[in-house]
C-alpha cells in the first residue's frame, strides 16, 4: 500500500447516520423521475413550462447525490481491503445480483415479445432471433437504468487505479473538468448527451465523496455554524438557475434538457447535498423504509416494475398526456410514483425474507 496513504488515512470507522437519509430520498428522486409523463414534449404556455421543469428538476439531484455519498462510504473501504479484495466484495453484493435482474429484464421482454409475435405482430423474435436477443441485452445494459450500476463500477474502477492519488486536489480537478466536458456538450454536440456516453462524467463526485469524507469533522464544523436558511436559499436559488437552463435546452431543440450533467444541475445537485448534509438523520426514513437494506434492491427492482406492470394499468387507458393540463401530468406521475416506488419496496422486502435475498444486493 502507499505509504502517504498509509500516513493520512483515517482508519477509524463512523457511522454516518445522514447517509441513510440521503439515500432514501435520492432513491425516491430517481424512481419519481423514471415514472415522469413530461418526456419529449412541453406546454406552450411559459408558466406552465416552468411548472413543469420545476416538478423534473426539484429532485434531480438524486444521481449525482448517490455518486456523493458512495464516495463517503467507499473511503475507509479502500483503506481496509486491497483492490482485489474489494473488487470481490462488489462482485458478491453489486455484479451479481445486477447480472441476475439484467437477465430477468431480457427475459421478460422476450417473453412479451414471443406473446406479440403469437399474436400476430412484431417477427423480429422468430425471424431475427440470435440479434434480437443480442440487441436486447445491449439495450438493456447501456440505454436503461442498469447502465449506471456498471457506470459505477466503472468509476470506482478508475479511483482504485489512481488510488496513489485519491486525496490530491489536483487529481480532483482534472476529473471535475472531465465533468464540466459533459455539461458543454450539451450545447456543442462532440458527441451523443444520452447517459450512457457519459463514462467518465460521474467520477468526480465519488471522488468528491471520497475527499470530503477525509476532511468530514471540517465540513460538519462549517455545516454546523451556518444557519439552514443559509443552505435552503442557495438550493432554491440553484433550482430556479436549473430550471431556466432546461428551459433554455428545451428552446434550442435539445432533446435532453434535463441532462443530470448540465452544469447548473450540478451546481443544485452539490447544494441539495450540503443542505440535506444540514438537515441531518431523519429517523422516520430509517425507521419506515430501512435505506440501508432496501435501496439498491429497489433500484434493481423499479425498472422491471415500470417496464412490465405499469403498462398493463395505464396503456389500456390510452391516456395522451400532450392534452394534459400540467397538473393532471403532474399528478398522474406522482401516482405511477407511488405504485412503483411502493410495489418495488415491498417485493425487495420480500426478497429479503427469503434465502435468495443476496439477489437484491446491498
Amino acid at each position: 500500500m502507499n505509504t502517504e496513504l498509509q500516513q493520512t488515512a483515517q482508519p477509524a470507522k463512523k457511522n454516518f447516520n445522514f447517509i441513510d437519509t440521503i439515500r432514501c430520498i435520492s432513491m425516491m428522486g430517481i424512481v419519481f423521475e423514471h415514472c415522469s409523463v413530461f418526456w419529449g414534449f412541453s406546454y406552450a404556455s411559459k408558466v406552465d413550462t416552468f411548472i413543469e421543469v420545476s416538478i423534473m428538476q426539484f429532485l434531480k439531484f438524486a444521481t449525482i447525490a448517490f455518486f456523493l455519498i458512495s464516495g463517503f462510504l467507499i473511503n475507509h473501504k479502500f483503506q481496509e481491503y486491497t483492490p482485489l479484495e474489494y473488487l470481490k466484495n462488489r462482485f458478491k453484493n453489486t455484479i451479481k445480483p445486477w447480472i441476475i435482474w439484467v437477465l430477468i429484464f431480457v427475459f421478460l421482454d422476450i417473453v412479451d415479445r414471443l406473446v406479440a409475435f403469437s399474436k400476430g405482430s412484431d417477427d423480429r423474435i422468430a425471424t431475427q432471433t440470435l440479434s434480437y436477443i443480442g440487441m436486447d441485452f445491449v439495450d438493456t445494459i447501456f440505454f436503461t437504468s442498469y447502465w449506471f450500476i456498471l457506470n459505477f463500477l466503472i468509476c470506482i474502477a478508475i479511483l482504485l487505479l489512481f488510488k496513489k492519488y485519491l486525496y490530491k486536489v489536483w487529481f480532483g480537478v482534472i476529473l471535475g473538468l472531465v465533468s464540466i466536458v459533459y455539461s458543454l456538450n450539451l450545447y456543442h454536440n462532440w458527441f451523443m448527451t444520452q447517459h450512457s456516453t457519459a463514462l467518465f462524467g460521474f467520477v468526480f463526485y465519488l471522488w468528491l465523496g471520497v475527499y470530503l469524507n477525509r476532511n468530514f469533522d471540517q465540513l460538519q464544523k462549517w455545516i454546523a455554524r451556518t444557519p439552514i436558511y443559509v443552505f435552503i436559499i442557495i438550493t432554491l436559488t440553484l433550482l430556479v438557475a436549473s430550471n431556466v437552463e432546461a428551459i433554455h435546452l428545451i428552446k434550442l431543440g435539445n432533446d435532453d434538457p434535463y441532462n443530470t450533467l448540465k452544469i447548473t444541475n450540478i451546481l443544485y445537485s452539490l447544494g441539495a447535498f450540503l443542505l440535506l448534509l444540514k438537515i441531518g438523520n431523519i429517523p422516520f426514513l430509517q425507521k419506515k423504509f430501512d435505506p440501508r437494506n432496501t435501496t439498491f434492491g429497489i433500484y434493481l427492482v423499479h425498472s422491471v416494475v415500470i417496464s412490465r406492470l405499469l403498462p398493463l394499468i395505464f396503456t389500456p387507458l390510452k391516456l395522451d398526456y400532450k392534452q394534459y393540463s400540467v397538473w393532471t401530468n403532474g399528478g398522474i406521475t406522482l401516482l405511477k410514483f407511488l405504485f412503483v416506488y411502493f410495489i418495488s419496496f415491498w417485493l425487495t422486502k420480500l426478497l429479503l425474507k427469503t434465502r435468495g435475498k443476496w439477489i437484491v444486493g446491498r
